[in-house]
């Protein structure tokens, strides 16, 4: 079964602030939910995994992630990421983002994915991995805006006050690490039959 995905996402900073954590394959994926990258073979091949947790249990993925193309001009990352886990199923995902200028405190950025995806996962349908896609989707959209701020604050000199000279930078204070909460499927399942109740009833409880 085959999902096409294109989605926009505000980001709050600047374009090459943003730029910053989309060409970094280690900061992008603590922005996916329960993803890491746990070995880099070359500067363009990675290995990782994802943890889907649904109650006590929690699943284990494994895949490849291979940077097709990166490009700082048009800022535009190509990937195309493998994975599969011990139950059978597997799924493959090609990857076009890039950012869009905004002004200089914001841009936008688009996707576009083609995910195929094989086994058990594949009997949900087309419509239920199309609602899942946007609740994760909307997750790393919100970490990924949260990282590319806290890199546009580290970049951004302090403005003088009137009369006085600039003065050299500081060192920026240390930041918390913003990373992606766990991927929790019970909670996502849970959400998705609310939301077909909702639409069934016309949002009537």
């Amino acid at each position: 079964m085959e999902v096409v995905l294109d989605k926009q996402y505000p980001v709050s900073a600047g374009v090459d602030a943003a730029w910053t954590v989309l060409a970094n394959m280690n900061e992008l994926a603590t922005c996916m939910p329960g993803a890491q990258i746990t070995s880099e073979i070359d500067a363009t091949h990675f290995t990782g995994s994802v943890r889907v947790k649904v109650g006590p249990a929690v699943a284990a993925f494994a895949g490849t992630i291979e940077i097709l193309a990166l490009d700082p001009t048009t800022h535009t990352l190509k990937m195309l990421g493998k994975g599969a886990d011990k139950g059978g199923s597997s799924a493959s995902m090609e990857l076009t983002a890039n950012l869009v200028a905004i002004d200089a405190n914001s841009c936008t950025l688009v996707g576009h994915a083609a995910v195929i995806v094989n086994g058990k996962f594949a009997q949900f349908g087309g419509r239920m991995m199309g609602s899942v896609s946007d609740m994760i989707l909307a997750q790393f959209a919100v970490v990924f805006s949260q990282k590319a701020a806290v890199v546009q604050a580290a970049l951004a000199p302090a403005a003088p006050a009137p009369g006085e000279s600039a003065a050299p930078a500081a060192a920026p204070a240390p930041q918390a690490p913003v990373v992606a909460q766990e991927f929790n499927a019970l909670g996502l399942v849970w959400a998705l039959v609310k939301n077909f109740f909702a639409n069934l009833f016309g949002g009537k409880r």
